[in-house]
């Protein structure tokens, strides 16, 4: 009997000991599109923030270069094993690359959030702005949808993917203020670019964490 309690204390302790799992469901700013040492990425960068400050964490890297909120939609059965405690949600700049209808995006979304619902899981929902050049409605369409769905679903709100880089000075839409933080295309972050990023985004991802079985 008492080697059989060791062997449950033994089990239960291993369990209570195992990380927190977070999907990080996105696109190349995920992916970690461009850096020649994939360590430098989002995701990795991510963990060792969060770990540093003391989080049990570790986080599964989904993110695919070009992927739409569709392709996040399509992919996300799959992205989510029994593992996973929580899911970060950062996708829609390609949506804003290519134009596509907001309303469409929206559903994306709504879709990637219901399931994470349905499973159970805090979701941190990454919001990407608009730029100007669709027009004051697509920019006030595409922007408030994030606020809308945290809201709904009562998800977390990162309402700014690149709040770091501004907290650091830059403006997203002054290519010059962006140089020393990004990559030769001007759209994604270099090393730096995504330590500020991470600077950013990380007490949100603490806000997601506390969720965790609550």
């Amino acid at each position: 009997m008492r080697n059989a309690a060791i062997a449950v204390l033994s089990l239960s302790s291993s369990v209570l000991a195992e990380p927190v799992t977070i999907v990080a469901l996105g696109d190349s700013l995920t992916a970690g599109y461009g850096l020649a040492d994939q360590t430098d990425g989002l995701v990795p960068q991510l963990e060792g923030w969060l770990q540093a400050k003391g989080a049990d964490v570790a986080l599964q890297n989904a993110g695919v270069s070009g992927d739409t909120t569709a392709g996040g939609l399509s992919r996300l059965a799959w992205a989510l094993g029994p593992e996973v405690d929580a899911l970060i949600v950062t996708l829609g700049g390609n949506d804003l690359l290519r134009g596509l209808d907001p309303a469409g995006s929206r559903a994306n979304l709504e879709g990637i959030l219901k399931e994470a619902t349905a499973r159970g899981l805090p979701v941190l929902l990454v919001a990407m702005a608009a730029p100007t050049n669709f027009g004051p409605e697509y920019k006030a369409a595409f922007d408030a949808m994030y606020v809308e769905l945290a809201a709904q679903y009562n998800a977390v709100l990162a309402e700014d993917f690149f709040a770091g880089l501004r907290t650091a000075g830059a403006d997203p839409a002054d290519p010059a203020s962006l140089a020393a933080f990004m990559q030769t295309d001007g759209i994604h972050p270099n090393p730096e670019g995504v330590r500020l990023i991470v600077e950013g985004l990380g007490p949100k991802v603490e806000e997601l964490i506390a969720r965790v079985g609550s």
